[in-house]
């Protein structure tokens, strides 16, 4: 099976870089998903119920990332087991392309089913494919933009507390330029007593 296609994401390349390689945003997104751990920072384990046609099975395997070249691209490996249901495993090629509205992401997919899942038929096994593809997509959509929101929130942030300090550091130098004068005028002060009183 063959599937290639791509979506236009609302973040930068980093941003949704950073979101494919997070195991929480990655379990939010995959229908299904029950468990998604970090083995290393190039592989997963991964959990996931999946129902295709009259079939229904619970997978577990893992994903492994190669030919990494942050934040641009990378290519996925992966392979389940799902007992009796059947096997599934491929690559995918992942890309990202930052353009005036955030990033596009670019993917190629060849995957090989066997098993129960196999014998459903190919246009069975596609059509579920391309509804589990576009599920991904819509939540990773979601996730995205609620990065984007934090990010955001987290720049405003700065930005007011820069702001605040700005704002308060003159104060806190005329303070302590007042505190230097008030030195200086008592020793003034007590010099001239001195001398007064000789």
């Amino acid at each position: 099976m063959d599937m290639q296609g791509n979506r236009q994401l609302g973040v930068t390349q980093q941003q949704a870089w950073e979101a494919l390689n997070n195991p929480d945003v990655l379990k939010a997104c995959i229908p299904g998903c029950d468990k998604i751990e970090s083995v290393s920072p190039e592989q997963f384990t991964i959990g996931m119920a999946i129902k295709i046609g009259p079939v229904s099975a619970k997978f577990s395997g893992k994903i492994t990332l190669s030919e990494m070249n942050p934040p641009a691209s990378y290519t996925l490996n992966f392979e389940g087991q799902g007992g009796v249901a059947g096997f599934g495993k491929g690559v995918a090629h992942v890309q990202l392309v930052p353009n005036g509205a955030g990033c596009e992401l670019n993917y190629q997919v060849n995957a090989q089913v066997g098993g129960k899942i196999a014998q459903l038929g190919q246009r069975l096994i596609d059509g579920a494919a391309k509804s589990l593809s576009e599920e991904f997509f819509k939540k990773f959509d979601i996730q995205t933009q609620h990065i984007l929101s934090a990010s955001n929130a987290a720049a405003d942030q700065a930005s007011g507390i820069e702001s605040q300090t700005a704002q308060t550091e003159p104060s806190q130098s005329e303070s302590s330029l007042y505190s230097v004068k008030n030195i200086a005028i008592a020793a003034v002060v007590l010099v001239a007593l001195y001398f007064a009183l000789r």
